[in-house]
């Protein structure tokens, strides 16, 4: 994608939204009836798997439990996620790093051995952060989070380079180094942050200028890159630094979130804001990769390793059925400017603040404590079911997409930002049991389609339709749930069809399906084509 086409797209969308940005929605009122015309056999090209690219994760010890295990390989088999990332690898927790008496290096592996055979076992790859600093190399003691991230400096930046060296060696020796080539080695995380990282801007570029090459000196096609900061930034000048010091960089890494009011607040204490703006997140991922593109290396990949609709696992807009219309709506609007877009994350196993002590508290998870699968999962869940031929589609909310088996799917929502303006906090307001509006009704005429018979399965996802937190809520929000108070709410959304029809469809006939929608409303139309 050239600049030119990327400043295309960005007027595009802006122009699409003007009318609506005090709402954050297309103004569309319940009575006018939104179509969405398709034709089987005009293909646009493959289906871009960069929503499944990558997946977040709390932190490498977490990893270490039998439930967060249970979940990773669940949302692997049914979203089919292929990198995971977290924090925390070198913390010592992990029990990495230590010094004798002498003030010699020791290094143990072992817990990173046990992670990451687990991770490649069930057929996901490593996003490799590297982070944070062992107490016994750290130059301070500023820690975050409950589990004590110690964010400083290298004490000496030589002990820090042998370390990644080892490390990287150790996981050629494990893994061969055909499969390390595949994988990504990213410098630290959100350095721009105070809270993440205790030195300069020029420190954290000392730290790569060591990270990097104690990775390329074991193997010079080992990916690595950063600068993983919060918001966006330092992509410019992360791309100057490594081109007027001749250093490696393979790819550009930052995040974005879509709300308003700061950074670091895992309690949710400040008060979130879901941003009105309808190109937040969006402009962000735009502008960096025109700021690649018109950079000195403007090939670099560009992976946002995290991203969501709020930074803070205390924001109840993560449980609530409007998070599955928002993933959507992102995911659609971003196309094909980053190479990857990193959901922060698949599950509540989550602590940064610490053990989290009600079933549903606004985690970043796409499951919650008791694998009970939140709106987000299914956003993903569904994506991951559309063929791999899209087609030509004019609407700006739906994708849809065939396979090799004359089988057809849509995939279609409405986004609406609901949340008073400036009035209330995602906290006070996402925790409500919020009835959606009508948004009147879709019609999907498809052209095209060869004759015969098809199963077509409907699925839904919205206001009290595959909404656990919702069926929760009428449980009188429990702080414990029993295990048949889970098994219910699991049941009643299990990501099920509505509904179940036999079709039929005549040579040359057109096939047209009317549906009501409200708003936040996803619905998935999977045509199976019966032999």
């Amino acid at each position: 994608m050239n600049a030119y086409r990327l400043l295309v797209l960005l007027l595009a969308w802006l122009s699409a939204f003007n009318a609506s940005a005090q709402t954050g929605s297309i103004s569309q009122p319940p009575s006018e009836k939104r179509i969405i015309n398709l034709d089987f056999n005009k293909v646009k090209g493959t289906f871009s798997p960069m929503f499944k690219e990558c997946i977040g994760a709390g932190r490498a010890n977490e990893g270490l439990r039998a439930d967060w295990q249970q979940q990773l390989s669940t949302v692997k088999k049914e979203c089919d996620f292929k990198y995971i990332r977290m924090h925390g690898l070198l913390t010592d927790d992990m029990g990495v790093y230590r010094e004798d008496k002498k003030g010699n290096p020791e290094y143990n592996f072992q817990y990173i051995d046990l992670l990451y055979d687990y991770i490649l076992s069930i057929g996901m790859k490593p996003f490799v952060e590297l982070g944070f600093m062992p107490d016994a190399l750290a130059s301070g003691k500023q820690t975050i989070f409950w589990w004590k991230g110690n964010v400083t400096p290298p004490k000496d930046y030589k002990k820090w380079e042998d370390l990644i060296r080892a490390l990287t060696l150790h996981f050629t020796e494990r893994y061969g180094k055909d499969e390390v080539k595949t994988w990504y080695f990213e410098v630290w995380n959100e350095p721009n942050l105070n809270g993440f990282w205790a030195g300069t801007q020029d420190e954290y570029f000392k730290l790569y200028r060591y990270s990097v090459s104690a990775i390329k000196n074991v193997n010079k096609e080992y990916r690595v890159g950063g600068p993983a900061t919060a918001g966006a930034a330092w992509v410019p000048e992360m791309i100057s630094f490594c081109s007027k010091n001749n250093l490696p960089l393979d790819f550009i890494s930052t995040h974005t979130y879509g709300v308003r009011q700061g950074y670091l607040d895992e309690f949710g204490n400040s008060g979130t804001v879901l941003d009105k703006n309808p190109m937040s997140v969006t402009g962000d991922v735009l502008r960096s990769r025109n700021e690649i593109q018109s950079s000195a290396m403007p090939n670099l990949e560009l992976h946002y390793t995290e991203w969501s609709a709020s930074y803070t696992p205390a924001d109840p807009i993560h449980d609530s059925y409007h998070e599955a219309a928002y993933i959507l709506e992102k995911i659609k609007q971003v196309g094909d400017a980053p190479t990857s877009m990193s959901y922060w994350v698949f599950t509540d196993i989550f602590e940064e603040p610490g053990p989290r002590f009600t079933p549903f508290h606004g985690g970043f998870g796409l499951i919650n404590y008791q694998s009970i699968n939140k709106p987000a999962f299914y956003s993903y869940k569904l994506m991951n079911k559309l063929g791999n031929q899209e087609l030509v589609n004019h609407d700006s909310r739906s994708w849809a997409c065939k396979d090799g088996r004359g089988n057809m799917q849509v995939l279609l929502w409405d986004f609406t930002n609901t949340l008073p303006e400036d009035s209330v906090n995602n906290q006070d307001y996402y925790i409500r049991d919020l009835p959606a509006k009508s948004k009147g009704k879709v019609e999907i005429n498809i052209t095209g389609i060869a004759g015969g018979a098809y199963r077509l399965e409907i699925t839904k996802v919205g206001y009290r339709s595959n909404d656990a937190y919702t069926t929760y809520f009428s449980m009188g929000k429990p702080n414990q749930l029993t295990k048949q108070q889970v098994e219910k709410i699991k049941k009643l959304n299990d990501g099920s069809p509505a509904s179940l029809e036999k079709i039929n469809v005549k040579s040359g006939a057109s096939f047209i399906k009317e549906l009501e929608i409200r708003e936040n409303d996803v619905l998935f139309l999977n045509f199976i084509k019966m032999k």
